[in-house]
């Protein structure tokens, strides 16, 4: 089941473009590395920089590496600009709560995201994520769902995925 506002992020994704699931990456997390390393040269060795996703959990994913920067509300904006000049313009922006940019390693497409580190968006996926983590049957349906949505359309490959993510919060 989704909520009013999943609903609507759905709702707004392509019912055309369809979505391409790969193998795992097995350089995924020395690529994880390099854009840590990046972030750490240009900001600061203080700033919380994680590994999350489809790679971090070591599974097929859509040919990406998702890394995060939880920040406390009051220091999204000023973090926000760093970003924006290390990376250029965010791709989206939710203000105050999320922003993504995007930049590559070796041709490999990395997203970056800003996030508030009080929401509920970060809280569920820290909780989703430690749960398969520790749940290698749960793991490896989900690893399944994912590869079963190649080709299916952004928007029904999302719906799955969403539908499934809520099935797990509501078991941990």
């Amino acid at each position: 089941m989704l909520t009013i506002d999943q609903q609507k992020w759905i709702d707004h994704l392509s019912d055309t473009d369809t979505v391409v699931i790969v193998p795992f990456d097995t350089t995924a997390e020395e690529k994880f590395l390099t854009i840590k390393k990046r972030i750490h040269s240009s900001l600061g060795v203080d700033i919380r920089v994680e590994h999350h996703g489809a790679t971090s959990l070591g599974i097929s994913g859509q040919d990406e590496i998702d890394v995060y920067i939880p920040v406390v509300p009051d220091k999204f904006d000023a973090l926000m600009a760093s970003l924006d000049g290390l990376f250029g313009k965010p791709a989206s922006m939710y203000p105050r709560q999320r922003a993504r940019f995007v930049t590559s390693v070796d041709d490999k497409h990395i997203d970056v995201f800003l996030i508030n580190e009080n929401s509920s968006d970060w809280r569920n996926c820290v909780k989703f994520e430690s749960y398969l983590k520790n749940h290698s049957t749960d793991l490896e349906t989900y690893r399944k769902l994912k590869e079963s949505g190649n080709t299916l359309s952004t928007r029904e490959y999302y719906r799955i995925k969403t539908e499934f993510i809520n099935e797990i919060l509501a078991k941990s």
